[in-house]
């Protein structure tokens, strides 16, 4: 199954719920008021946000009272054409702005953060780049072992320190080691940091101080991965972050889970932060570059 296909399986819960409300919202019905509500209920529910959702709602309210949408089918036409418009161009995960090119990966325990990570080091090193990962999340032993197997799997190397040393340091270490070595990619794993425990986001905020201080101008990418079945407690968790650190990008997982795939929306229209990647599977090869026209093809199609 190439990547197209498990994207459309992925975002099949998404796409049954989405479409089947349109039809029962609209079919053998008149467009009015009240099933422009409707519509407007049923997009929140899909988890797209107040901005997107009113983006929407207003465009075919516009289009209904110029006579331009009758049917059902304009419809999901015009649906289709608005979550392009929203989500815009691609803005993929793109290496060698400068080299090495530094990556600090943050997020919440859970969201499958130390798996994205192998997985774009899997990508890398298929693609002939070499890549070094900083097990910058010292607080879970469990996750520098995580860490280690992924390096092995993704033949990438590793710095790791013990359980409990300073985070900083380890994120440190790797990036001289990546300049000493000449290597092409760092990828810097944190721990999960829940934003009502204020000194972990400190602690990150320090990590990303020594990183620049390493390189000025690193890291060059910001990257939080969010679960995409945890809704809007995923957009809650992108603004946290985006205050403590400023977010440049965001790696959006388990897709294949959810129901409410608007949640990419939300994200883009609420924040403005570019979705990079997008996990649709446990496999290596289900993290892919976040490209709007096949998201959006993969609910139409």
């Amino acid at each position: 199954m190439g990547f197209a296909d498990r994207l459309k399986s992925g975002l099949k819960k998404t796409k049954e719920v989405l479409l089947m409300d349109v039809e029962t919202i609209f079919k053998g019905k008149a467009i009015d008021d009240t099933t422009i509500e409707e519509f407007e209920e049923m997009l929140l529910a899909s988890d797209m946000g107040i901005k997107a959702t009113t983006e929407i709602v207003e465009g075919l309210r516009g289009k209904y009272e110029s006579g331009s949408i009758k049917t059902v089918e304009h419809v999901k036409a015009f649906l289709r054409q608005s979550i392009v418009d929203i989500l815009g161009l691609p803005q993929p995960f793109v290496l060698y702005q400068e080299r090495p090119f530094v990556v600090l990966c943050v997020g919440v325990n859970g969201v499958g953060k130390t798996t994205t990570i192998g997985k774009i080091a899997s990508k890398a090193v298929s693609e002939g780049h070499s890549v070094i990962l900083a097990a910058a999340d010292t607080f879970r032993a469990a996750a520098i072992e995580q860490l280690d197997i992924w390096a092995s799997r993704s033949h990438a190397q590793i710095v790791k320190h013990q359980h409990g040393s300073d985070p900083a340091a380890v994120a440190f270490d790797a990036i001289e080691a990546a300049k000493a070595r000449s290597l092409d990619l760092v990828i810097v794993d944190t721990a999960g940091r829940l934003h009502t425990k204020s000194p972990l986001m400190e602690e990150l905020k320090k990590i990303k101080r020594v990183i620049n201080k390493s390189i000025p101008g690193a890291p060059h990418e910001t990257l939080l991965v969010v679960d995409a079945t945890n809704g809007q407690n995923a957009l809650h968790q992108a603004k946290i972050f985006n205050e403590a650190v400023g977010i440049t990008g965001i790696a959006l997982t388990k897709m294949d889970g959810t129901a409410k795939g608007g949640i990419v929306l939300s994200i883009k229209k609420e924040l403005n932060i570019p979705i990079r990647l997008i996990g649709v599977g446990e496999g290596i090869e289900d993290c892919r570059d976040f490209i709007p026209e096949e998201f959006t093809s993969a609910l139409f199609d």
